[in-house]
């Protein structure tokens, strides 16, 4: 029950989710780069490792890990900002103090409602139709989700969401990534700012790495 209870407990594991999720963007990433080779070759490698993943028992825990986190942080971090607003009250619309902070900083819940939304969209246009739905087969034989991906990104609105979902978890990752780690206690006045430039790098490399397969697959369909 104090496990449940205690906010710092809370915020430990919104932090620890929030790290396994950004560790999980790191791994997508990497598969996913393979919608950047030649047609052919790319179909083949995007499937063969998609099936992989779908069929391998260790992946298929590290999964249901995966989605428990994606279903924590968000639970967590709506009851942690709806507690925060409540403990502010009438203040919060008269304290300026605020703008001294990033805008990323102070709308976190607002980019994660927009990544959450992406989510739904990307898991119900992808993973469900690769789990559940009729997907054809390559000459492979494995389930053709290279080129349900392709016709999705072909479409011009399909990329310009995605950019901005991508764009919304950058900001995101930009605070996220620092915060969590104090959190945690794993922050300390000698390595704060190496810590802080690193989050900004991570953020900046997973925005623009996945900013550039939509809009390559868009460009070259």
């Amino acid at each position: 029950m104090w496990y449940v209870k205690n906010t710092l407990t809370r915020k430990n594991l919104m932090a620890l989710t929030g790290l396994f999720l950004s560790f999980f963007l790191i791994i997508h990433l990497a598969g996913n780069f393979q919608l950047l080779l030649p047609k052919e070759e790319a179909q083949l490698q995007y499937n063969w490792y998609s099936h992989f993943l779908a069929g391998n028992p260790l992946v298929k825990i590290i999964s249901y890990v995966l989605y428990a986190s994606i279903i924590l942080h968000v639970v967590v971090s709506i009851y942690l900002t709806i507690k925060a607003r409540k403990a502010r009250g009438a203040r919060l619309a008269r304290d300026r103090r605020g703008r001294a902070s990033k805008w990323y900083t102070r709308n976190m819940m607002f980019l994660g409602t927009i990544v959450l939304v992406f989510l739904i969209i990307h898991f119900k246009d992808f993973w469900y139709i690769y789990k559940f739905g009729e997907v054809p087969l390559d000459t492979g034989g494995n389930k053709d989700l290279y080129t349900l991906v392709v016709n999705a990104f072909s479409e011009l609105w399909y990329v310009i969401v995605y950019i901005i979902g991508i764009i919304a978890l950058g900001y995101h990752l930009l605070h996220g990534v620092f915060s969590a780690h104090r959190t945690l206690g794993l922050y300390n006045p000698f390595y704060s700012q190496l810590v802080r430039y690193i989050g900004v790098a991570f953020a900046i490399i997973m925005t623009i790495g996945y900013i550039i397969i939509p809009i390559y697959v868009y460009l070259n369909q």
